[in-house]
């Protein structure tokens, strides 16, 4: 956690126009961010394509270390398993309910790999940062662990461990595979996932 930079937000929009701005200011940051990478994605710029002056982008962020902190607050926030109700009425095996936690991991990564490449190793940790990714973190894992409770080819010696592990292993492979797939496929790297999952689930030795 960063103690040296001011990372939490200057001020929270209470009007409309004020929340339009925030938004410019953060869709000018992805693409600045994208473009420039994060060392010369600059204050300066991040203004310029927002079309605000600096002082204007400094009433809402005091540096770019806290905008890329809310951008990955946003970017944990829409990675929640939303669709795990869904997966519950899911037919068939296991590896189908393992395979829709793993790809709506990975779908929730494709936007744009250089940014979260940039997240991942840039960010600083903020508080705000730190109790979001805790709070989703204890949303995933309940939820994948009532979808692994009411699944009868489930095998485990603990379900709250193995719902822990399985989302720290889902998360953490789609990470460093979306923020730098080099000449692995996608496909490729999903499959063995799964198989490595539904194993373990099963209880294969």
């Amino acid at each position: 956690m960063s103690s040296g930079r001011r990372l939490d937000p200057r001020r929270t929009p209470r009007q409309v126009r004020a929340e339009l701005t925030r938004e410019r200011i953060l869709a000018a940051a992805v693409e600045v961010f994208g473009e420039y990478g994060y060392a010369a994605g600059t204050t300066n710029r991040i203004a310029e394509r927002a079309e605000i002056s600096i002082g204007s982008l400094y009433q809402y962020f005091p540096n770019k270390d806290s905008i890329l902190a809310e951008l990955l607050v946003r970017h944990v926030d829409r990675g929640e398993w939303a669709a795990a109700e869904q997966m519950d009425m899911l037919p068939g095996s296991l590896e189908a309910l393992v395979r829709a936690l793993v790809r709506d991991a990975v779908d929730s990564h494709r936007d744009d790999p250089r940014l979260l490449r940039i997240m991942i190793e840039q960010a600083p940790m903020s508080r705000h940062l730190l109790d979001t990714i805790d709070r989703h973190g204890t949303v995933r894992v309940g939820q994948v662990r009532d979808l692994l409770a009411r699944h009868p080819d489930v095998h485990v010696r603990d379900l709250d461990i193995a719902a822990e592990l399985i989302v720290f292993t889902v998360e953490i492979n789609t990470h460093k595979l979306m923020a730098d797939p080099r000449t692995t496929t996608i496909e490729a790297v999903e499959n063995e996932l799964v198989d490595m999952v539904t194993r373990y689930l099963r209880g294969d030795r």
